[in-house]
């Protein structure tokens, strides 16, 4: 074998391993790092069941293959590094021709279609909201100006007992054109202006804002890349995204706890973007808390809007972070589970010709 791989090595999308015939780790890709938390150094020599946990019997599995020099799959099986939640993967196995002893072992997380197919969801999500928002600030917000008008001068020549009943009136038509607004901001949100910008700026504007304000209850901890690269967005934009991540974050766990704000390189994201050619995302922001977690019946519509988990919440604020991200051309997607919640942004990253601006 030689010392060094050959160069579609590092550009393999998906985790993978080299495996000598005493089951250590020869060899990890960039993408397998990134799984795995850790460096091809550290890797290097390990037994890949001290870093693997594999709900299958994968070592019979390695020992078919080498035995019968051919290449098998084992589908839909937990894996797990023991630092993250099991990921469900199909495994590939396969020996090396000029020596068969040694295995490729590639993981095919699902949680990439997945991630995929939950954010195309959002992208239609997002379209459907603006249409929603334009139809009801337009047909709503004009006649309940001349309702509370009305109410309010009944409410000159009414009994004081009668006079609640029209301050209601009153009360409850202000409430109601308060969110038509937040609707208008949805639909009128205009296109944004990209240039290159640090992940990591816009991250601590919206910690700093946020801890002086409805997340002052919380503490919130930082576990950032610093070699992360600039992405392209809108800086305030980004900053709304992350603000009101955030802010969803904090009202979940309205009796105090952790959020925890994490970057990274992740190899794996790409898409197909509108010119039919493959965008990579590799920048990535996690925002995690460890409050109750979203409610089954409604995780799986949560970008969709006026859905939302609380009382008087208005089921705006993460349509209107979905609505962002896809139009920057990235992707948003939720994680989920009693004390553990997470939304991950994937996001371009700048043109190489423009990274200088951001410096």
């Amino acid at each position: 074998m030689s010392a060094e791989p050959p160069p579609i090595w590092a550009s393999l999308p998906l985790p993978t391993l080299l495996i000598d015939a005493q089951s250590r780790i020869l060899r990890a890709n960039p993408a397998a790092e990134t799984f795995l938390n850790a460096s091809a150094r550290a890797l290097a020599d390990q037994p890949v069941f001290d870093r693997l946990s594999i709900d299958a019997p994968v070592e019979d599995a390695l020992a078919r293959a080498r035995a019968n020099h051919a290449a098998l799959n084992i589908n839909d099986v937990d894996v797990t590094t023991g630092e993250r939640p099991p990921v469900q993967c199909t495994i590939h196995l396969a020996p090396l021709q000029d020596d068969p002893g040694t295995i490729l072992m590639i993981l095919s997380p699902r949680e990439l279609a997945d991630r995929l197919g939950r954010s195309r969801g959002a992208r239609t999500a997002a379209r459907s909201a603006i249409g929603m928002a334009e139809m009801l600030a337009h047909e709503i917000k004009n006649p309940l100006a001349g309702i509370s008008g009305a109410a309010q001068l009944l409410s000159m020549n009414l009994a004081p007992e009668d006079r609640e009943l029209a301050d209601l009136i009153v009360e409850e038509t202000r409430r109601i054109v308060k969110l038509l607004e937040q609707v208008e901001q949805f639909g009128n949100l205009r296109p944004p202006e990209c240039r290159p910008v640090n992940l990591h700026d816009a991250l601590d504007r919206a910690r700093r804002s946020a801890l002086v304000g409805f997340a002052a209850h919380m503490t919130i901890t930082q576990d950032y890349d610093p070699s992360l690269p600039p992405t392209f967005a809108d800086a305030d934009q980004l900053q709304q995204v992350f603000l009101n991540l955030i802010r969803n974050a904090a009202e979940a766990c309205k009796a105090g706890g952790t959020i925890r704000l994490h970057s990274f390189y992740d190899h794996s994201l790409r898409i197909r973007g509108k010119d039919g050619a493959l965008a990579a995302l590799p920048l990535t922001v996690e925002i995690i808390d460890d409050g109750p977690g979203i409610p089954p019946d409604l995780a799986a519509n949560i970008f969709q809007p006026f859905v939302s988990g609380r009382e008087n919440g208005t089921g705006l604020g993460l349509a209107l972070v979905s609505k962002i991200v896809t139009d920057h051309g990235g992707w948003i997607t939720v994680e989920s589970t009693p004390g553990r919640t997470l939304f991950r942004v994937s996001l371009p990253m700048a043109p190489r010709e423009l990274k200088k601006e951001a410096n």
